[in-house]
């Protein structure tokens, strides 16, 4: 397989647990897979792999002492930049899981954090916690009624 149908693959593998986590956040069977650290496992299995097989010893000394021009040059190779992009790719979806079950444990909205943490990770993060900020600050008691409700529920269900 060639880097460019790793790097394909990887780019269409993600985009189901987005879609899921984005379009249908309370659907039991989003809750359940988004649950799993299986996409993580497979991802990080894919990064390794690139990794070891990215690292040669023409490159090893930038990888040693990184500078920005070291980076530069590294991220050149396409197999380099394919890890690079791997890495995004599983942190970002990790962030957005973090993201996603926080909101489905406070009840703070997530779609807008969701999708920034799709496109641009650190903007979605930096969104949620914001977002959760301003509801701590201006709707407690709205936060608190979303996760006591579901308690309630459960404890409700238990004694049918």
């Amino acid at each position: 397989m060639t880097i460019s149908q790793i790097f394909n693959i990887a780019n269409l593998f993600v985009l189901p647990f987005w879609a899921l986590m984005i379009l249908l956040p309370n659907w039991k069977v989003t809750q359940r897979i988004i649950a799993s650290y299986l996409p993580f496992v497979a991802l990080a299995g894919v990064y390794l792999y690139l990794f070891i097989s990215s690292v040669t010893p023409e490159n090893a000394q930038d990888f040693s002492n990184l500078q920005l021009a070291d980076v530069a040059r590294l991220f050149a190779d396409e197999k380099v930049a394919a890890t690079g992009w791997i890495h995004f790719l599983t942190m970002d979806l990790f962030v957005g899981r973090w993201i996603y079950l926080e909101g489905q444990k406070t009840g703070i909205w997530t779609i807008h954090s969701l999708a920034l943490c799709f496109f641009a990770g650190p903007l979605g993060l930096l969104s949620h916690l914001f977002t959760n900020w301003i509801s701590l600050k201006f709707l407690p008691k709205l936060q608190q009624n979303e996760a006591v409700a579901p308690a309630e529920q459960k404890t409700s269900s238990t004694n049918i």
